[in-house]
Order: C-alpha cells, then structure tokens, then sequence
C-alpha cells in the first residue's frame, strides 16, 4: 500500500473525527449559554428577593414599633381603669 492509498483511506476518518469534536463543541457552547441564562435569571431573582426581604424587615420593624406602642397604651389604660375602679369603691363605701 502506498501512502497516498493510506491518507486517502484516514481522510473519511479524520473528517468524522471533525465533525464529532465540531459537534461536542457546539453543545459545550450550548451549555455555557443556557448556564449563563440561568445564572443571570438566578441573580435577578436573588436580587428581586433581596429587596423583598429588605421590605419586609422594614413592615416589621413599623409593626413592631405599633405594638409597642399599644402595649404602652393598654397599660395606661389599664392603670386608668383600676384609679377609676377604686374611686368608684371608696364612693360607693
């Protein structure tokens, strides 16, 4: 066999070769993008979640400030209440 017969018989060889690497490549590409979209749509939605929480911590920090306050108010409510009480019994004695 000549060398010619030899390289003729590798070039269907070769080029299948090519054509798989070709084919692997375009799917890494494929992949790299769909993880990069990924990515970036997991960030926005950690971003987005982010400022959510933040809100949120911001509602409970008022709320728990208005609680506070209520509970301040209830108890001079409550104090009122029994000075009224006593006032009423020591009338009623």
């Amino acid at each position: 066999m000549s060398t010619l017969t030899l390289q003729e018989a590798e070039l269907p060889t070769a080029v299948d070769d090519f054509s798989a690497l070709e084919e692997r490549i375009v799917r890494a590409v494929e992949l790299v993008k769909n993880d990069r979209a990924a990515r970036a749509e997991a960030e926005q939605n950690a971003a987005r979640l982010q400022s959510q929480l933040e809100a949120q911590a911001a509602l409970l920090e008022q709320a728990k400030d208005q609680m506070r306050t209520l509970e301040r108010e209830r108890e001079q409510v409550r104090l009122r209440v029994e000075r009224l009480l006593k006032q009423i019994d020591e009338i009623a004695r």
